[in-house]
Parts: C-alpha cells; sequence; structure tokens
C-alpha cells in the first residue's frame, strides 16, 4: 500500500461514520439559515451580509467538524491496535499520517463546498445580485481554514497514545485558539503575559502578530475582509498583519502540525 491507498481505505471508513455526516449537514443548514434570514429580515438584503454573519459563526462550528473529523484518526487505531495491521500491509508511518490526512481533508472539504454550493444555488433565487464572487473568495478561505484544524486534529491524533489524550489536545487546543481568540480573552491574556508579567512593552499590533501566529481562527478572521468588497484590512497595519501574511500563516498551519505529528508518530514505540 501507500499514502493514497492508505487515504482511499480511511476514506471509505469516514464515509460511513454518522457524526461527521451529522455535522456536515448541521453545517449546510446554517449556510442555508443565514441566507435565509438575511433575505426575510432585512428591508434590503444582501448576499455579503449574510457571508460576514455566516463567517463569524462558522469561525467557531468549522473547527469543530475538522477536529471532529481526524483527532482519533491514528489515535484510536493505535488504542484499538488495529495500527500494527495498518503498518504490516506494509506502510510506512509516513504513509498513515499523510494518507490519513489527505482522506480526513478530502471528506470535511467535501462538506464545505457542498454548503457553498448550496447557498449559491440559493442566492442565485432569492436575492437580485447573488455576488458569486464573493461566495468563491470566502469559500476558499474559509476551506483553508478549515484545512488548518484537521492538520492539527491529524497532528495531535500522531502524537496521542489513547482516544482519551487525542480528545484531550483536541480540546485544549479549541479552546485556546477559538473559544478565547474569539471572546477577547486570548490577547488579554497575551498582553498580560507579555506587557504586565514581562515588562517587555509589546505594542498592540504586535500582540495582534503573536495572537495571528498561534491561532489560525485569528489567522482566518484578519483575512476575511479580503473576500468582501465592503470591509478591508487598515493600510496602516504592517505587513504582518496584511491579507497575504495572515493566508501564509494559515498554510504554515496545514504543514507544522502535520510535519510535528509525523515526527513524533516515528519515534514512538507501538507494542
Amino acid at each position: 500500500m501507500s499514502t493514497l491507498a492508505v487515504a482511499k481505505k480511511d476514506f471509505l471508513d469516514v464515509w460511513r461514520s454518522r457524526i461527521i455526516w451529522s455535522v456536515s449537514v448541521l453545517y449546510v443548514s446554517v449556510v442555508v439559515l443565514f441566507l435565509y434570514t438575511e433575505k426575510n429580515t432585512v428591508s434590503n438584503p444582501d448576499v455579503e451580509s449574510a457571508l460576514v454573519n455566516l463567517t463569524d459563526v462558522g469561525a467557531m462550528f468549522i473547527p469543530l467538524i475538522a477536529l471532529v473529523s481526524a483527532y482519533l484518526a491514528i489515535a484510536g487505531e493505535r488504542e484499538s491496535h488495529s495500527i500494527k495491521y495498518l503498518l504490516s500491509v506494509p506502510n510506512s508511518r509516513r504513509d498513515v499520517v499523510l494518507g490519513k490526512y489527505l482522506s480526513r481533508s478530502t471528506m470535511v472539504s467535501m462538506s464545505i463546498i457542498c454548503a457553498f454550493l448550496v447557498g449559491g444555488g440559493l442566492a442565485l433565487n432569492w436575492y437580485s445580485s447573488p455576488d458569486i464572487d464573493i461566495f468563491v473568495g470566502i469559500a476558499a478561505l474559509t476551506l483553508l481554514y478549515t484545512l488548518t484544524y484537521v492538520a492539527v486534529g491529524i497532528g495531535i491524533s500522531a502524537m496521542a497514545a489513547s482516544r482519551a489524550r487525542a480528545m484531550a489536545g483536541a480540546i485544549g487546543f479549541f479552546f485556546v485558539t477559538n473559544v478565547l481568540n474569539i471572546f477577547g480573552p486570548l490577547e488579554r491574556t497575551l498582553e498580560f503575559l507579555l506587557n504586565d508579567l514581562a515588562g517587555l512593552g509589546v505594542p498592540d499590533l504586535q500582540i495582534k502578530f503573536v495572537q495571528v501566529l498561534i491561532s489560525p481562527t485569528a489567522a482566518y478572521l484578519v483575512a476575511t475582509p479580503l473576500a468582501f468588497p465592503r470591509q478591508s484590512i487598515p493600510a496602516s497595519n504592517p505587513w504582518y498583519l496584511q491579507g497575504k501574511a495572515t493566508i501564509a500563516i494559515m498554510v504554515a498551519w496545514i504543514v507544522f502540525p502535520v510535519a510535528i505529528g509525523l515526527w513524533r508518530f516515528e519515534r514512538v514505540d507501538i507494542s
């Protein structure tokens, strides 16, 4: 077998998972709900406003889909000892990690693309100006955002020896980088640690950059104005808080968690 063979087998296994499909159907429903609400509750409805509101909710909801799909990909097989069979086919540990990432990211990407295709179709029927270019832009950013959390889930799963540890790692990462980021304590915590506690006197924009570096959610929210014509990233922001820089940070979040998880997985004794 190979990376693609592992991915194919895993994809077929995941396809039968009711949990992932249920969460995916829920996200499609959320997209439909926001478009419908905008159309029926606002005097001058427009697609951009609906998608801006959807983005704010999706910033918290999408990581749940991604992490649920990925955090047991390898740890679950290690706990059930089926990983021994997978590695005896033979497959290298690299094949397993990359194959799992490929299959889980494909599955979740299909859900996101389906949601935006449904939303785009409804926008064509419900709105006089469907703004398909906005749909394409925010769909692309959202897909990139989704892949970052799939990568994190796979990385955690590759490092964890049991389901419990993988779950704890996924929940902890989600809480720190997502919940605390969206509701504000993460930025205030960084300011306290860097300025109040360490006395470094770090300016606000550099604290924001640290926040963007350690949180895929922060990077996504900074980048989303790229897709919305009526929003813009302040020109006064330094280059590291401009859209292209935050997109690069999200790409890095796809690469490094998988690489670190693979590095750790190749060095553990699977008994």
